[in-house]
């Protein structure tokens, strides 16, 4: 069919040119799909005996399951869905972990136009009430033992549990009653609302971001080039379901190129047991978030015999600290990125680029990013933008909390947060002259001590330098003299006390390694505040120091001029 053809023909060409960065962002083109259906038109299309999904669980027990495999198990559980009274459009909320079934109901759902709202296994009742309410959900799909979360919630009329049978609730295993092969009531257009995050709220509750059938299946061809993932890879992208990081690296990415998708189950992180698995299934490809690399390189690396091409940073960028070490150990470089559960990958460092430490690289095919100053030009240093006028396919179609504009299909669409011809992102970065740009903060976490502009990011990066640092998050303090000076706010690694001759050692560490006005002058060794998918939380620590009064200190509190 025609969609395909234009879809794998802009793929083919990313694959083609995968180190060649120059022109892939010149030539390459979003594919102009009016009707795609990436489940059916793509995914069932692939190589049915190549293995699609490889999951190895704590007991050592292992799922394989090919594109065949998943294929019939899809269109089963799709057909199960549309005799339950699923139809297109309805609302699923989908809550498992890494378990088979997770992929199966995706492209289930996929196939039958339904809206997935992904959900980590992790939310309270009260979270579950907030999105079954404004998700609008007809739908859920989660495991017998996360049933009673759901009891006495209103909405969400079909029920269904994937394990143990639940009372009034249907089961997944009445899937394998239904036909293995699916017809669909009609083409999918490509605006149709595909997903629906709630994001993780780190200054205000959770909005909910639309994605359609192209934004999100086709938009990741820019994250499939970031990572470097080919066909018959196999990918390892350490992410919690629920997140949109796990479409980027552990539905779309991987799946765009024809690669597998490979998990380890594992209730508490275990790097070695992790490296061992990597090893032996021979993980060609790699993403982590940056709290994971901290703890491999705890590990002796080079003790083990991979079979790594790509390694990856995601989620905050990483130090240089942290890229030395598995440079040295492996002879591969981490290659950071750049994107949001509103976008897919928009910056990265992509393969056979040099990379320069610190930085998310450059914007990525399909994604015009500009740096926009308080007044809305174009500058060295500024809010990443996406120029409108180039709209990336990868871009959501906008909050669902926001519905104004009319996209001429009768149906209202959120603009989301667009302004002058511009998405802004809320995050500050800055270009250098060779296109490089680097993470500086969110809009609301830079902050002005003495009338410079501060990056948390760059003087949380020196803090975890130090041995004695596990965790760090910088925000300004109230201060009399400069109005605000950095504080940082410290969780300890094991071994370290909060005393006040740790305090001391860290921030004459900052000190010979931060310009002046850079310094850190307040530590206070605490946990911090996050949201549920691990975010930092910095507007409750800014809060608190915004209502403090006098000079008076907290438990475990130190202030520079205290120490010396």
């Amino acid at each position: 069919m025609a969609a395909r053809d234009d879809f794998l023909a802009a793929r083919d060409f990313l694959l083609s040119v995968r180190e060649d960065y120059d022109r892939a962002v010149a030539e390459f083109r979003w594919p102009e799909l009016a009707e795609f259906n990436w489940a059916l038109d793509h995914f069932d299309r692939l190589d049915p005996d190549q293995l699609a999904l490889w999951i190895v669980h704590e007991d050592g027990t292992e799922e394989k399951l090919t594109f065949a495999d998943l294929q019939a198990r899809s269109n089963q559980f799709a057909n199960h869905l549309h005799d339950l009274g699923v139809r297109r459009g309805d609302r699923l909320l989908l809550m498992l972990g890494n378990i088979a079934p997770l992929w199966v109901t995706m492209l289930a759902a996929t196939k039958l136009g339904v809206v997935i709202i992904p959900t980590s296994t992790l939310l309270g009742v009260d979270e579950l009430a907030d999105r079954l309410e404004r998700g609008d959900v007809r739908v859920v799909v989660t495991a017998a033992a996360l049933a009673d979360r759901f009891a006495g919630l209103a909405g969400a009329d079909i029920r269904i549990s994937v394990d143990d049978p639940v009372e009034g609730w249907a089961t997944y295993a009445e899937a394998t009653q239904c036909a293995i092969t699916y017809q669909p009531d009609r083409s999918t257009r490509s605006g149709e609302p595909l997903f629906l995050y709630f994001t993780s709220g780190t200054t205000s509750r959770p909005k909910l971001v639309e994605h359609s059938h192209v934004s999100y299946p086709v938009g990741h061809l820019s994250t499939m080039y970031w990572i470097g993932v080919r066909p018959g890879d196999i990918h390892l992208n350490i992410s919690s379901p629920g997140w949109g990081k796990h479409a980027w690296s552990n539905l779309f990415g991987p799946w765009n190129a024809g690669a597998t998708v490979f998990v380890v189950n594992q209730a508490r992180f275990d790097a070695p047991a992790l490296l061992r698995e990597m090893q032996r299934c021979k993980v060609t490809t790699f993403c982590a978030p940056p709290t994971v690399w901290r703890m491999l390189v705890q590990q002796d690396l080079a003790s083990y015999d991979l079979s790594l091409r790509e390694v990856i940073g995601a989620g905050e960028p990483l130090n240089a600290e942290i890229i030395d070490q598995v440079r040295t150990a492996w002879g591969l470089t981490i290659r950071d990125g750049f994107g949001q559960t509103e976008t897919t990958a928009m910056c990265g460092n992509s393969p056979g680029q040099p990379v320069k430490d610190g930085s998310m690289g450059r914007p990525l095919p399909g994604y015009a990013v500009v740096l926009l100053d308080p007044a809305g030009q174009v500058a060295e240093e500024g809010e990443i933008c996406l120029d409108l006028s180039e709209r990336p396919l990868g871009l959501m179609v906008g909050y669902r909390d926001d519905l104004t504009v009319d996209y001429g299909d009768g149906d209202s669409r959120p603009a989301g947060a667009t302004t002058g011809g511009h998405y802004h992102t809320g995050d500050v970065a800055r270009r250098d002259e060779d296109g490089y740009i680097t993470y500086v903060g969110r809009t609301d976490d830079v902050f002005k001590a003495s009338d410079y502009r501060i990056s948390p990011f760059e003087l949380e990066s020196v803090l975890i330098e130090h041995p004695a640092v596990a965790e760090a998050a910088v925000v300004p303090s109230p201060d009399h003299m400069r109005l605000a000076v950095p504080k940082a706010y410290v969780v300890l690694a094991g071994g370290h006390e909060p005393t006040a001759e740790t305090a001391a050692a860290i921030l004459r560490y900052c000190r010979d390694r931060l310009a002046p006005f850079k310094r850190i002058r307040r530590i206070e060794f605490a946990e911090l505040p996050k949201t549920i998918s691990g975010k930092i939380r910095r507007v409750e620590l800014r809060t608190a120091e915004h209502e403090r009064t006098g000079n008076e200190r907290k438990a475990q509190e130190f202030w520079e001029e205290d120490l010396t």
